[in-house]
């Protein structure tokens, strides 16, 4: 039995992991969130690696994902985001224990024309994102049997994302105003999730860093206008532009991931967004029914 550490249990992610893990029957799952373990002390982390099973991987989930927040708990989101993945590193150096790292678009500064590789120099806008790529070269420095996994836009049918705020804004207003001047690629976290456990359970160890999300290329307006379109939502959209809808941490403008590297080294599909939004929506009305 292969023994998998889940940091962050409660987030959208390790959501969408919990939802599929019994499709692969040779994985144990140990979950835990930030009262089970702070990953920001290393002493507490330290302890959790000695009194439990032997952890052959950890997928770390947990992340400070306040962006805006993050412009003013500095702090807070270079503990989550930078120290804990160091911590983490450390322990699973020591611990011979493979680290899966999920990280984001927000490393880039959005000037790019082209979809980003792994290879495109890091030059992140906010706070979040610096605190992100911080992490990412804590993990690097510290050892080599790491998977970093950036991904961008992620929603799904849990936790607090794009989709959910847009299906409750549709419940009190006629109409709204999306910015259309960011462009990305909507990303359901359940088809992440399904690339992390199948990693593990292929045993692949074509360690790096790598790029995974959907495919395809939207605004976030372009994005609202499809999730009311498959909901069959009557609202009334608007497309703004950044500048009229100003906010404390500075967005990329264009943040698409280039996941030819995910595909050829890892053997990894990726789908088209809007096919993975289909799914999403079925998930999501079995959830709430």
């Amino acid at each position: 039995m292969i023994n998998v550490l889940v940091t962050g249990s409660n987030g959208q992610l390790a959501s969408c992991i919990k939802d599929i893990e019994n499709q692969y029957s040779g994985l144990n799952f140990i979950y835990t969130d930030y009262l089970d373990l702070d990953i920001c002390d290393l002493d507490q982390v330290s302890s959790f690696f000695k009194s439990n099973l032997e952890f052959h991987y950890c997928i770390n989930c947990a992340a400070y994902t306040a962006v805006d927040k993050a412009e003013k708990e500095i702090q807070q989101a270079y503990s989550i985001n930078a120290i804990g993945a160091k911590n983490l590193a450390k322990l699973c150096s020591e611990n011979n224990t493979t680290l899966i790292h999920i990280s984001t678009d927000f490393v880039f500064d959005g000037k790019s024309l082209l979809p980003y590789t792994e290879k495109d120099l890091e030059t992140p806008l906010s706070v979040y994102g610096k605190s992100k790529l911080k992490g990412e070269e804590e993990i690097i420095s510290t050892f080599n049997n790491y998977f970093i996994l950036r991904t961008a836009w992620l929603y799904s049918e849990h936790g607090n994302n794009f989709m959910k705020t847009m299906l409750r804004l549709a419940e009190t207003r006629n109409e709204i105003s999306v910015v259309s001047d960011q462009i990305g690629t909507p990303t359901y976290a359940k088809d992440l999730a399904e690339v992390i456990l199948k990693i593990i359970d292929s045993n692949n160890q074509n360690y790096g860093l790598f790029h995974y999300s959907n495919e395809g290329v939207a605004s976030w307006f372009d994005f609202a206008k499809t999730i009311f379109q498959i909901f069959k939502i009557e609202i009334k959209t608007h497309a703004i532009k950044t500048s009229e809808y100003p906010t404390p941490a500075i967005r990329p403008a264009y943040s698409v991931l280039n996941k030819d590297k995910i595909k050829t080294t890892l053997k990894m599909e990726t789908y088209n967004w809007q096919e993975s939004l289909k799914k999403c929506m079925f998930n999501y009305k079995n959830l709430v029914k």
